[in-house]
Order: structure tokens, then C-alpha cells, then sequence
């Protein structure tokens, strides 16, 4: 089954053909990448109606740009996927009306996909992926979430943040030191240039139990003392590495009590911060040190992307589920509440 993937949740435009009848990492036939990030630059933030507009003006050259990369005409897909949530209501309507438009006019089955699922899937795409059950831990802009995955479809929220997202509050403390748009990956790399120990933060609620987050105060501790500070550039860097020591080793915390609270040892990372390669080197340090596993996608995977969408799309295409000719999004969209693969299957 070939499956036409697109995603227009927020300010990435993303398209990709996932094909089932190929193994491991080379099912993924072809998948581009439109970045907004110049457009919203000067504003410091996404503004929706700009989105919107460019997801129209990109999203079907990009069709035809990944097509032609995989070496497929339109009438060879045999499926269509497409993010219907969460995300910006303006955006979503875009993906999914292109989507809807293209399965009616080649009578194809079009199937509704959860961006956070997708995000959770990605990492099943690469070679040795894991099996259910695993702990994932979904951690990006809009998202920091523990969820143990029982079954594909099946999933069991077990912590989230109350207030910012790690990457949200990667953005806004690099705002808040003077760092250009989109801040997050410009910290992560002034961190690489800072003392480790120069700056000690807390680490937000590893001090009582639960899974449950919260970077609001530690953001709050860097603006005291970046006002405290000199200001200058070593400053900075410190400071930087210091607040991303903190949201680094409160997520390895965290993770390692989710593992033990659902009895597993796989732990799957996925979104955008997924990517921080600090990050990444903790978790697999933990995982070593208790004889599990962690599993990543590939960098280019991590952030929003189409392949994920027509992966995810494709496990649920094949378990016979589809939606009806209504162009229908959902900008607030509970994962729990959807149904597994396997229930699918028998619909």
C-alpha cells in the first residue's frame, strides 16, 4: 500500500509516500519539507493566517515534488493520510481539504491522523524498531507528555507538563535572552559552548512523585539570572547551559519513573526536542545503566514531517479504517480517545 502522507498542523508544510510493501527504513519512498520559520521570524511567533496562506501557496508542489521523487504518478497511491489535530484550525483545514479533494476525485480511502500519534510512531519506521510496550515520551513545542503504549491505538496518558512544553520553554528563555527565531535550537547550541556547572537550576518536580511537568519556574529562575548577570557572551552561554542541563535531566527523571510505573524498559522519544543531542545521550545512558532501550526517529524525523503522517496513516489504512467524504479537524484532540489498530481491523 502506498500512502500519500500531509501535514499542516502549525508552520511546516510536509509531505511524504510511505509504501508498506517495502521493509524498514526504506518504506519511506520519498518525504519534503517546507520550513515557515522566515515568514514568522520578524514576529517572533507563528501567526495563524500567515500559516494558513502558505500551506495553500506550498502544499500542492510539494505533492508533486515528493511524487516525482519517489517515482510515482498520482494514480498508483492507494491511500491518503492527513493531520486533523491537534494543531492550528486555519492550517488543518488546509491539509485536509487538499486531502479529502485528492481521495474523492481518485476514489482513494483518506484516513484522519492524530499529529501527536504520529509523532509517538516515528521511530517504528526505522530499521529494529521497537514492539509494544514501551513508555514514549512526546516532547516538543506544544508537547511534553509520558504515555505508555500498550498497542498501537492503545495509549495511556501517565504525565504531562502543567503549564509550558520543554521546547516552549526553550523558545521563550532563549526570547528572553535576546536569541533570534525559532529560539529553541540556537540555546541548545550556545549550551554546547557553556561551563556545565556554572549556572545549577532546579529540576521542576522530580522532588515529590508523579509523571507530571513543569518548566514555568525554571524559566523564571534564567530571567533572574540572566537580569542578575553581566550579560556577556560566556554569560550566556553559561546560563544556556545550565537551564538545558535542568529540562535535560528532569525529563531523564521522569522517564526512568514512567519506565518503572509501567514495568517496561523500552522507552521511545519522539518531537521536536527529541533532536537535542544532550538529550539524547542522558536517556541512552539511562537506558544502558538499566538494561533497556531507547529509541529515536532520525533528526529529520523528529520535528513535524509528513513521513510520520503517511506512516502512521498507513498502519491504520491497512487495519481497514477511513474516514467519510467530510472534510473534518480537531484543533484539540485527546489521544486516548482513539481507537486501537486492532479495533479498527474489526470495524
Amino acid at each position: 500500500m502506498k500512502v500519500l502522507g500531509i501535514e499542516t498542523s502549525c508552520d511546516e508544510t510536509g509531505v511524504a509516500v510511505y509504501d508498506t510493501g517495502r521493509a524498514g527504513a526504506g518504506a519511506l519512498r520519498a518525504h519534503a519539507l517546507y520550513s515557515q520559520i522566515a515568514l514568522h521570524a520578524e514576529y517572533g511567533g507563528v501567526v495563524p493566517e500567515l500559516a494558513s496562506r502558505d500551506h495553500v501557496r506550498k502544499l500542492l508542489p510539494l505533492i508533486r515534488q515528493t511524487l516525482a521523487e519517489a517515482g510515482l504518478a498520482v494514480d498508483e497511491l492507494d491511500g491518503v493520510a492527513y493531520t486533523a489535530g491537534p494543531g492550528l484550525v486555519g492550517a488543518l483545514l488546509v491539509g485536509a481539504g487538499v486531502a479529502r479533494s485528492l481521495a474523492w476525485a481518485l476514489d482513494l480511502p483518506a484516513v484522519a491522523v492524530h499529529h501527536m500519534e504520529g509523532h509517538l510512531l516515528a521511530p517504528l519506521m526505522e530499521d529494529d524498531p521497537p514492539e509494544p510496550p514501551f513508555v514514549a515520551l512526546l516532547v516538543s513545542g506544544g508537547h511534553t507528555q509520558l504515555v505508555a503504549v500498550e498497542a498501537i491505538g492503545q495509549y495511556r496518558l501517565l504525565g504531562e507538563t502543567l503549564d509550558d512544553a520543554a521546547g516552549e520553554a526553550f523558545d521563550k528563555t532563549a526570547k528572553l535572552m535576546g536569541l533570534p527565531y525559532p529560539g529553541g535550537p540556537q540555546l541548545a547550541k550556545l549550551a554546547e559552548q557553556g561551563r556545565p556547572g556554572a549556572y545549577r537550576f532546579s529540576r521542576p518536580m522530580t522532588d515529590r512523585p508523579g509523571l507530571d511537568f513543569s518548566f514555568s519556574g525554571l524559566k523564571t529562575q534564567v530571567l533572574l539570572a540572566w537580569r542578575d548577570s553581566d550579560q556577556g557572551a560566556d554569560t550566556r552561554a553559561d546560563i544556556a547551559r545550565g537551564f538545558e542541563d535542568a529540562v535535560v535531566e528532569t525529563l531523564a527523571i521522569k522517564c526512568e519513573r514512567a519506565l518503572d510505573a509501567a514495568g517496561c524498559d523500552v522507552l521511545v522519544v519522539a518531537g521536536g526536542v527529541g533532536a537535542n543531542r544532550r538529550l539524547r545521550a542522558r536517556l541512552q545512558q539511562m537506558a544502558e545503566k538499566r538494561g533497556g532501550r531507547v529509541c529515536f526517529p532520525r533528526p529529520e524525523l523528529c520535528t513535524d514531517n509528513g513521513a510520520m503522517i503517511a506512516f502512521a496513516g498507513a498502519l491504520r489504512l491497512q487495519a481497514g479504517q477511513h474516514e467519510t467524504a467530510e472534510v473534518k479537524v480537531a484543533p484539540r484532540w485527546d489521544m486516548a480517545a482513539l481507537p486501537p489498530v486492532a479495533a479498527a481491523r474489526e470495524s
